[in-house]
């Protein structure tokens, strides 16, 4: 349990610190750090053998790629448009939309009203609405819903986290580019680089490696259970960190889809 709070609070921390370096960076530049450093992580974990993979396996990395790069940049640019809790919550809709999806309950038809319900909320109309904002954590959440499903593929053809590791080198060496094109215009600060590295080691390293951890004592489901609070987390950390306050409709919008993927999850058949 302490190993799964800490991973879902450092993972929203991760993101929110990298919020603080978005008036000197932006999303892009920070995305583009993130993803450096999670390439070096992974890279150094897993240690996969490019060379030795065939076409048949470098096209679901290829893939995952694009995958990862378009989800942590949509997700960001979400972040700084419409706040790290609503944001983290329209993205959970990818994964949850899986599990939904895949099931033929009449619960889970309740509990996927339940969410869009929520979603209603949180994307009501109102003149303070970040349309645009809100489209991209909807972008984020169908590359979620990507990433899950081209995992699935990679993990059957290729041993270990090595498809992992190999989609986030090439991933970083897209934004590498991008990267310098951020640096040569804004030039960054010291205090800026540091936020963004430290995002993308409290948002990729620690996340993965206590998931890792996690999985070898926790039961799938109830890991995928605790996984329905990062919402919340990513709300509170929000506020805390940020201080983005959100009202009651917001909280309710977020408190229902997290109660559908928990009902969901805790009811599911083995």
């Amino acid at each position: 349990m302490a190993t799964m709070i800490g991973s879902g609070l450092s993972n929203q921390t991760g993101a929110a610190v990298g919020a603080l370096a978005f008036p000197v960076l932006g999303p892009l530049g920070v995305v583009a750090v993130r993803q450096y450093v999670a390439a070096v992580v992974l890279l150094a974990v897993a240690r996969p053998r490019l060379r030795g993979f065939t076409r048949r396996q470098w096209w679901p990395v290829l893939l995952l790629a694009v995958v990862f790069g378009t989800m942590n940049l949509s997700l960001y640019t979400a972040v700084d448009r419409i706040g790290l809790g609503l944001a983290v919550t329209l993205e959970f809709l990818g994964p949850l939309t899986i599990a939904l999806a895949a099931s033929r309950r009449r619960l889970d038809a309740v509990c996927a009203l339940l969410a869009g319900a929520g979603v209603v909320v949180l994307m009501r109309p109102r003149p303070s609405a970040d349309c645009t904002g809100m489209a991209l954590g909807l972008v984020a959440a169908c590359c979620w819903a990507s990433y899950i499903l081209l995992n699935r593929v990679v993990g059957r053809r290729i041993p270990g986290a090595q498809g992992a590791a190999a989609a986030s080198t090439v991933s970083a060496l897209a934004f590498l580019p991008l990267g310098v094109l951020v640096a040569l215009r804004h030039p960054p600060t010291t205090a800026a680089v540091l936020c963004a590295v430290a995002a993308g080691l409290l948002s990729s390293a620690v996340p993965y490696l206590a998931d890792l951890l996690t999985l070898r004592h926790v039961p799938a489901q109830t890991f995928g259970l605790f996984m329905s609070v990062n919402p919340v987390l990513a709300a509170l950390v929000g506020l805390v960190v940020l201080g983005q306050e959100m009202g009651g409709p917001e909280w309710a919008g977020i408190a229902a889809v997290v109660a559908a993927n928990a009902v969901s999850i805790a009811t599911a058949r083995r």
